[in-house]
Parts: C-alpha cells; sequence; structure tokens
C-alpha cells in the first residue's frame, strides 16, 4: 500500500565540479555544501566537501580542472526549500594564506536528466575606505563566516561584492515519486546548458 502512495520523493544528485576560470589566480580548491529547506533530509551522501589542489595547464584556455564527483540522494514531502549547492574556492595571496576568491550559488536542477552549470563566482567588498587598506596591508579580504548565506536572500540587498571567476559543475539528476504527489517535474532534458548569474540582487562591483 505504500508504495502505490508514498508519503515523500526522492531527489538524487550525482555529477562533478568541473573546474573553474579564474583568470588572476592559480593553485585553487573548492568546498562544497547544499543547502536545503526544514522539510528535506539526506539519505545517502556527502554534505559537503573539499576539492583538491590544481593550478592551470599549459593549454591556451588556463582552466582549473577539479573533476570532484558529487553525489547525494535526498528525501521531500514537498518542493519547498528545494537544494541548492554552495561552492566557496580558495588559494593563497601574495604572503601564502589561504583567502577566498569566490563565492557562488546554484539551485539542484528541477528537472531529470544531465544539466550543466557555469556559476559566476563573487567576493565581499569592503564598504569603505581604511577596510580596503587594513585589507590590502594584512593580505586578507572579507569572507563570509558561514559560506551558506550565499543561498539566502536576507541582508542580500546590502553587501557589496566584486565578480571574478567561474565555476562549471555538472550534474545528472534522477527523481523518483515526484507525480505520484501531484509534482509535475516536466520532461527529461539530456543535454541542458545555462549560465547563472548568481549574483543578482547584490550590489556587484565588475573588475
Amino acid at each position: 500500500m505504500a508504495a502505490n502512495n508514498p508519503s515523500v520523493f526522492l531527489l538524487s544528485v550525482n555529477g562533478q565540479i568541473e573546474g573553474a576560470n579564474f583568470p588572476s589566480y592559480d593553485d585553487l580548491y573548492c568546498k562544497y555544501c547544499f543547502v536545503y529547506g526544514q522539510d528535506w533530509m539526506p539519505t545517502t551522501g556527502l554534505e559537503e566537501g573539499i576539492t583538491q589542489i590544481t593550478c592551470k595547464g599549459s593549454q591556451s584556455s588556463h582552466k582549473l580542472i577539479w573533476n570532484f564527483p558529487l553525489d547525494i540522494t535526498f528525501k521531500s514531502t514537498n518542493p519547498s526549500g528545494w537544494p541548492q549547492l554552495v561552492l566557496s574556492v580558495y588559494g593563497p595571496d601574495v604572503f601564502g594564506n589561504d583567502v577566498v576568491r569566490g563565492y557562488g550559488a546554484t539551485h539542484i536542477p528541477l528537472t531529470p536528466g544531465k544539466h550543466t552549470r557555469t556559476l559566476p563566482m563573487f567576493v565581499p567588498e569592503p564598504t569603505w575606505r581604511l577596510q580596503k587598506f587594513t585589507s590590502w596591508l594584512w593580505g586578507r579580504r572579507p569572507e563570509y563566516t558561514d559560506p551558506k548565506v550565499v543561498a539566502q536572500g536576507e541582508g542580500r540587498e546590502v553587501t557589496r561584492v566584486c565578480s571574478q571567476g567561474f565555476v562549471t559543475v555538472c550534474f545528472n539528476i534522477i527523481m523518483k515519486d515526484m507525480k505520484k504527489l501531484g509534482y509535475d517535474s516536466g520532461p527529461s532534458n539530456s543535454s541542458n546548458t545555462q549560465s547563472y548569474a548568481t549574483t543578482s540582487g547584490w550590489s556587484t562591483d565588475e573588475t
């Protein structure tokens, strides 16, 4: 009886953090985590992780390649709070300290199939000149105490950010029992490539 009338649906996410393009930086690594609503619960897989450090190749593209796997399955009773992937990229400054080079976030694709997302990355900017000077002097730039704030809307409009770099992520999405619960996830798309301006709603300075 339960099989015919499920009370939850499943969202299976796997794929990889393919790589990045940061023209001004090298020797970078990426941390990831998932952010989701209170009605969601991971059943298998990893909620967070960290890639290896990688440097630019000798090819003309100078891309950073991670090919770091993602694999997690969620269960939920409703789509509210649909999971988001949050990325934080770090690398050394001139003093050898690891500093943030970019934050980005994207919702997990809403339809089954293979999807590619290119995430614009950004960093918080100092809000006044003394902060800029001390950031330069100590080799430290503003960072979020919790990267998950990137996936939240509250307070974003008062945060000044600077765009720098992109990260490409590939998703393979499988859904189970959504239609049985009355939700239409739409047709499967075997090749869905999009670029997301994740800094929408922020005050942004292009560099």
